[in-house]
């Protein structure tokens, strides 16, 4: 027996995992994130040295673009699956999740990060930004489900959790290029000049970007997928799912290419073909196949971090580090996320669910890779990291117990009203 014959043996048994786990575990407080992660978690620790073993500061890149992978597949897959017309009065809640609740989720969390471990502004401003946005890659369980013709099939936590977790992932990107603007003013004597770049460059210019490519990309694709004059160009009537990966990869490439934020880009784009024409089928083709290629990508990057975490990925981990994860899960974001919503569309049962199921997952490996990459914080890598995955097992473990029974409770409530 071979490596390479045992990681075709692992690599077979974790697809089949992902295909058959998500039917098994539907009705059981259990979710599939949980599973790959414990599965990774006690295979790293048999004594087999035949895995690979990936550790996040010495493999920083390939952290940096695996995960990068993973989020814009989630982010097409969700802005495929919603329903609803994009719109101020129907989509309020998700403006006020992403107007309100993150900035101050961010401002609590760097606040709380400089006052319980001492760090330097830019340190706190970097933990809290990767760590603000909801997740789309580990939200599974909470999300709106295949879509529908109907604009009205979604109630409005599923709705709104999975129309701000495509949107804040774009979003957080300036609050993480601002903590590497403080630590580069910093270490060269403070200064405030990189404000108003940041503000107009990195806040508002970039965000118009990737909207706008976003959106134009989405158009060209949904008159090219459903309307083109050239038969072999509708690409609806072959049934052909991975042209939404196609679509996912155009968007984003050409974002970035033009120094847009391309997770904004990819969402964008994503319902903008939704709303080309709703009531198609291929819609359904397109998200079940983003669907599966996301749940392998999800299978491969948690069966890794539960390597880490068996590796010691954890050991820098201090008290300290373990009440901020515990303050910004247990505190921040269901304070914010709760107090947002007052006099909003949700009801008291959804307000409730919107405000506790704050997931948080790949995207926060994501930006902490990309950032550490660009600049130097003057803070152990690893103490960081072990800052933001305790905070993504936190969030994996509990929202997985937890997601299951409360949204049946919901829908139970939602039959009987």
């Amino acid at each position: 027996m071979t490596t390479t014959d045992l990681l075709y043996a692992c690599a077979g048994a974790g697809a089949l995992c992902a295909a058959v786990l998500p039917a098994a575990l539907a009705k059981r407080p259990l979710s599939t994130p949980m599973v790959f992660l414990a599965a990774g978690f006690l295979v790293y620790l048999l004594p087999f040295d035949v895995l690979p073993d990936l550790d996040p500061v010495r493999d920083r890149q390939t952290v940096e673009h695996l995960t990068e992978v993973c989020v814009v597949v989630a982010l097409m897959g969700a802005g495929l699956a919603i329903n609803r017309p994009v719109g101020l009065r129907t989509w309020s809640t998700t403006w006020r999740l992403l107007g309100l609740a993150m900035p101050l989720t961010i401002l609590l969390t760097a606040a709380a990060a400089w006052w319980l471990l001492d760090w330097p502004p830019a340190v706190a401003l970097l933990v809290a930004a990767a760590l603000a946005p909801t997740d789309p890659v580990l939200a599974g369980e909470v999300r709106v489900g295949e879509p529908t013709d109907d604009e009205d099939d979604e109630d409005e936590a599923r709705f709104a959790l999975t129309s701000e977790a495509g949107l804040n992932d774009g979003l957080a990107f300036p609050f993480v290029l601002a903590a590497l603007a403080i630590a580069a003013a910093s270490g060269s004597g403070w200064s405030t000049a990189w404000v108003w770049h940041w503000a107009w460059s990195d806040v508002l210019l970039r965000a118009a970007v990737g909207l706008g490519t976003g959106i134009a990309v989405g158009r060209l694709l949904g008159r090219m997928f459903f309307r083109a004059g050239w038969r072999a160009l509708r690409l609806a009537e072959h049934r052909e799912g991975f042209a939404a990966l196609a679509a996912t990869f155009t968007a984003y490439g050409l974002t970035e290419l033009l120094h847009g934020y391309g997770f904004l880009a990819v969402f964008a784009t994503a319902c903008t073909i939704r709303a080309a024409e709703r009531a198609h089928g291929y819609q359904r083709v397109m998200h079940a196949f983003m669907d599966q290629v996301e749940r392998l990508l999800t299978a491969v990057v948690l069966f890794l971090v539960g390597g880490y975490i068996a590796g010691g990925g954890l050991a820098a981990l201090t008290w300290r580090g373990a009440l901020l994860a515990l303050t910004l899960f247990l505190v921040i974001r269901p304070l914010t996320g709760w107090a947002v919503q007052a006099a909003g569309a949700a009801d008291r049962q959804e307000r409730a669910v919107i405000a506790l199921f704050g997931i948080r997952g790949i995207g926060s490996f994501f930006y902490l890779a990309y950032a550490l990459g660009e600049g130097d914080f003057g803070v152990p890598a690893r103490e960081l990291w072990a800052v933001v995955t305790f905070t993504v097992l936190l969030s994996v473990v509990v929202h997985g117990v937890c997601a299951t029974p409360v949204t049946r409770r919901l829908d139970r409530w939602h039959s009987s009203a």
